[in-house]
């Protein structure tokens, strides 16, 4: 990919519809050794800080205070505090898991610019909400994930950095399938090191 700099680390930023596949997309590259940071886990560790039992209530509820008195924003900029600490410990390819605004898409192009590539993880409707079923972690029923889905369109705008990615990977077949694609894209913007 053209303009990356050596300025900041290079990010494979994931975007997506939960149960697309992001999650095991950030579980490969952490095998290879490739450090990440969650854009989930502030409003999670803020949850837990305020007492509050994890669930997808609470985490609403906190997300939302956050992005009023923060700005919508505020997830990437404390993500992107996160991703200046390993760079300045030596890190130089890093993944970031789950920017969902507009506004943290717009911040991370600015901050970052070409460095972070923005990949959209998709998946055919009936086949995240069949995975999202069957998962060991916050399993979420079809109604659950017909909630989650409504929430992060029209309130989290979700839709703008899926439709604005720099690429897009259909994961609608095996893991394997997912990491070879994957891995193209990685290969192409020269991430493996």
């Amino acid at each position: 990919m053209h303009n990356i700099s050596k300025q900041h680390p290079l990010i494979v930023t994931l975007v997506g519809m939960t149960g697309a596949g992001k999650s095991a997309c950030v579980e490969y590259l952490e095998q290879k050794g490739y450090p990440s940071v969650y854009f989930g886990g502030i409003t999670m560790s803020e949850v837990k800080r305020r007492g509050l039992e994890v669930n997808e209530t609470n985490e609403k509820i906190v997300r939302e205070e956050l992005r009023a008195s923060e700005g919508k924003d505020v997830m990437a900029k404390r993500i992107a505090a996160e991703i200046d600490h390993l760079a300045n410990a030596g890190q130089t390819h890093i993944v970031a898991d789950g920017l969902y605004s507009w506004s943290e898409y717009t911040y991370f192009k600015e901050k970052f610019g070409y460095n972070a590539v923005i990949i959209a993880i998709a998946a055919p409707r009936h086949l995240r909400h069949e995975r999202l079923q069957h998962r060991s972690v916050r399993p979420f029923s079809s109604a659950d994930a017909i909630r989650r889905e409504k929430n992060e369109i029209e309130n989290i705008e979700k839709g703008g950095p899926i439709a604005n990615a720099d690429f897009t990977i259909v994961n609608d077949g095996s893991l394997e399938d997912l990491h070879k694609k994957l891995d193209s894209v990685l290969e192409e913007i020269g991430f493996f090191q």
